[in-house]
Formats: structure tokens, C-alpha cells, sequence
């Protein structure tokens, strides 16, 4: 793993290991198997381009031979800032198979937010639109370079049909070169030898009021994440997986998300567009079977979909995270949707669902159970001791997810961990008679769900 990253401790790896959690594979490898399983099918749909399983793997490939070739090398962090488009899938996986590490950064973030995070990362390179929404992002990264010491290259990405005002290769003044992603397309090397215990990406960690620490998530822990996320929901190759929400959070990359249905043969449609209608009609054109929503997004959806009163004959599940959902919306996304999962999660990879065959009940008004069985969970008074079921308390947890710290943070460490390892949530949550979880809410500071 990565100078400044906390392992789990020898004993608690062997034991997932032993228990087939961690099978010692990287994701990018895990990409060039499905490529090989699934070579013609479709991997990726965005608008009117559609990528195949074998061309994704080999674009990877190119892309990141094309990443060492203009000097990126193993273990150094790149900042990823790219919307809903079948590039972001090509560029996470090219810089893992190049050894490189993405940082996942919203759309959103602006200066303050991506300078911390090269600056906390030691970030040495960037990849984003050349503008978004009227924000020049690449006048931004030049502004960040600038300041140094790390950022000294930018790769920018253009649409089909768009071309850049910063044209192809340059250098600025303060030494950073910047390249159109595009150009990076060079014959594939040798693969890299790499252990599955090395960190794959970084997550941000969410709440307000604090800047976001860089949650590291290894190969092994990832990969178990995704295969037990899309086993639990029977995802299968005929599966259609809208990208709804943006393709750099867990909840869509992960959950079983993006990844998760790249790894059993089925279709990502990337949803560059959140708006619901763009949305709604994607689920008609591409006949998408599954998809992640916020509450706010499903009440959106449900009210655009109530006055024809059936919902999208292709949907059969919808996840809803990120948020509390009411009971009044709960009762609506079946009728209205397909079968509603109710998901808890952090990018710190605490990770509990309601399962298909949950009693209705336990389905509208619970976050479900912990994905794994070696996930281990208490909920705790102010004095860190535990409480009794359905009673109100802070949500701690542990397992072969979950990380035993952020990434060159020190103090935020020793607040947000117990000495035997157990995350400190700062969800609010009580646990019912069978087993299931209510998450109640999130103090400011503290990770948000999702």
C-alpha cells in the first residue's frame, strides 16, 4: 500500500482472505478478464456511442501505455474530474493498469476543493473538461500548478466533435505540460506487476464543514464490494445499469453500481444529463432494468412518471441512498418505479441493503443489514459503549471494506477511529428486533452517506 495509508492488521487480512473476501485481483485486471468473457457485448452506452467490452479493454490499454509514455509512473496520484462519459470509466482503469492512483473529484469542486486535494495527495497530474458549466477547469489546474509543487500535468478532455481553445501539447510557464487526452494512444506494454492489497483509488469523504479526506480503497477490498453488492441483487448479464447519478461517487461506481455490472457481462449507460426527463427517457430507449437514485431524484421521477401511472415497463430496481427517505415516497417507488433497495453507505466503505426478499415492511422503513458477514457494527452512547436494540446511538463499524484510516491525516484519524479499528461513522442510528438498521441522520463533519 501507499507511504501514509493504514492497513488492516495481518490477522484480520488473513482471515478475509481465508474466507474468500479478498481473492488477490486488480480491478484493472478484473477488466481485461471480462473483456475476454464478453468481448462483443455492450459495456458502456453513452447518447449514441456505444463501446463494447473488448474495445473498452483495449482503450484502456492504449490510454494507459499513453500515461507512462508522458511520464506518469507507479504510485502517483492523478486527479480525476470528469462527467458521466465513457471516458471516466476508460481513464480510472488506464491509470490503475499504468500503476497510477485517480483521485475521484466531483464536477462541482472548484479551486479551494481540487487544490487541497493535489495538495493532500501530492498530486502530479489532472484530468477534466477544458470548462463545465461556464468554469474554465483547465485555467483552474494552471492556476493550482502554478502554486506548486506537485501538478505538472494536465490532461484535458474534449467531447466528439469539440476541440479545445488550449490546442494540443504545451508547457506554461511554470513548467506543466498539458495534453489532450485524446492523444493518449500508444501501444500497449507489458502489464504491470502489482499486489491487490495496493490502494486502487481514492474516494472523498463527505459532511459539511471539514474539508474531504482521500479514503483509500484497495483492489481486494473493492473488488469483494462490487461482487457481493451484485450478487445480492442477482445482477446478471441482461442487466441494464443507468448511471444516474455521478459515475465518480461509491454509490454509482460500486454499489454494485458501474463496476459491478461491467463484471457480469451487462450494459452501463452513462447519464451525462441528471436532469429526470433526460433520465426517464434513457430508461425507455435503453431499457435499463436497474438504477441508483437520491430521494430527492426519485420524487422527480415519480412525479413525472404519476400522471401515466405505470411505471417503466423494463425497471425492476431502483436503489435509494444518500439520504433519508420518507415513508410517503417509499410507498411510491414500487408502484411508481420497480422494487425499491434502500441503501446506507460511505465512500469509507461501510455498506448495509435491504434485500430483495425483505418483507415490505422492513423494505420501506429500514437501510437493511451489512453486505457482508464479516462486517461488524455497533451503535454506541457518548461513552462509546453500546446500546440496546432500538435505541439511538452513534454507528461504528469494521470489516473488509472498511478502511482503518484516511490518507495523510493523522488527527482526523485519531478522531474518526476507535483504537480496535472501528470507523466512526457519525451517522446517528438504531438497530430493530431482526437485525436491520435505521440510519437517522448525520451530524455536520462527518462522512454522508454515499
Amino acid at each position: 500500500m501507499l507511504d501514509c495509508c493504514t492497513p488492516w492488521p495481518a490477522e484480520v487480512a488473513d482471515r478475509y482472505r481465508a474466507a474468500g473476501y479478498w481473492r488477490g485481483n486488480t480491478l484493472d485486471g478484473l477488466l481485461r478478464d471480462w473483456a475476454l468473457q464478453y468481448g462483443p457485448r455492450t459495456a458502456l452506452v453513452h447518447g449514441g456511442t456505444r463501446v463494447t467490452y473488448a474495445l473498452l479493454n483495449r482503450r484502456v490499454d492504449r490510454m494507459a501505455a499513453g500515461f507512462r509514455l508522458r511520464g506518469l509512473r507507479p504510485g502517483q496520484r492523478v486527479v480525476v474530474q470528469l462527467p458521466n462519459v465513457p471516458e471516466f470509466v476508460i481513464t480510472v482503469f488506464a491509470l490503475m493498469r499504468a500503476g497510477a492512483v485517480p483521485v475521484f473529484c466531483p464536477m462541482t469542486h472548484r479551486a479551494s476543493q481540487v487544490s487541497h486535494l493535489v495538495r493532500v495527495g501530492q498530486a502530479v497530474g489532472y484530468v477534466g473538461p477544458p470548462a463545465h458549466q461556464g468554469f474554465d477547469l483547465t485555467a483552474m489546474a494552471a492556476d493550482i500548478a502554478a502554486q506548486g509543487p506537485f501538478l505538472r500535468r494536465v490532461f484535458t478532455f474534449e467531447a466528439p466533435g469539440e476541440s479545445s481553445p488550449y490546442g494540443g501539447f504545451s508547457v506554461d510557464a511554470a513548467g506543466c505540460q498539458y495534453y489532450p487526452l485524446g492523444s493518449l494512444d500508444s501501444p500497449p506494454e507489458r502489464p504491470l506487476a502489482r499486489s491487490a492489497d495496493q490502494v486502487a483509488f481514492f474516494l472523498l469523504s463527505g459532511g459539511a464543514g471539514a474539508e474531504p479526506a482521500l479514503v483509500p480503497r484497495t483492489h481486494d477490498d473493492y473488488a469483494y464490494q462490487v461482487r457481493a453488492a451484485a450478487e445480492l441483487v442477482a445482477l446478471s448479464g441482461n442487466d441494464v445499469y443507468l448511471a444516474a447519478l455521478p459515475a465518480g461517487s461509491d454509490f454509482t461506481f460500486g454499489c454494485p453500481g458501474i463496476v459491478g455490472t461491467l463484471s457480469v457481462g451487462g450494459t452501463v449507460v452513462l447519464a451525462e444529463d441528471p436532469d429526470a426527463t433526460a433520465c426517464l427517457s434513457a430508461v425507455e430507449r435503453e431499457r435499463v432494468t436497474v438504477t441508483s437514485l437520491e430521494p430527492a431524484a426519485a420524487r422527480l421521477w415519480l412525479d413525472l412518471l404519476a400522471p401515466v401511472r405505470a411505471a417503466p415497463s423494463s425497471l425492476r430496481l431502483v436503489q435509494i441512498g444518500g439520504g433519508p427517505l420518507d415513508r410517503a415516497t417509499a410507498e411510491r417507488v414500487g408502484p411508481g418505479l420497480g422494487r425499491l433497495q434502500q441503501v446506507f453507505g460511505t465512500a469509507e466503505g461501510v455498506l448495509t441493503l435491504t434485500r430483495p426478499a425483505d418483507p415490505d415492511e422492513t423494505v420501506l422503513t429500514t437501510q437493511g443489514r451489512p453486505l457482508s458477514p464479516d462486517d461488524e457494527l455497533r451503535v454506541v452512547d457518548a461513552d462509546g459503549q453500546d446500546v440496546p436494540d432500538g435505541e439511538s446511538g452513534e454507528l461504528l463499524a469494521r470489516g473488509p471494506r472498511t478502511l482503518r484510516g484516511y490518507y495523510r491525516a493523522p488527527d482526523r484519524n485519531a478522531r474518526s477511529f476507535t483504537p480496535d479499528g472501528y470507523f466512526r461513522t457519525g451517522a446517528r442510528a438504531r438497530r430493530t428486533p431482526d437485525g436491520g438498521l435505521l440510519v437517522t441522520g448525520h451530524p455536520e463533519g462527518h462522512a454522508s452517506a454515499l
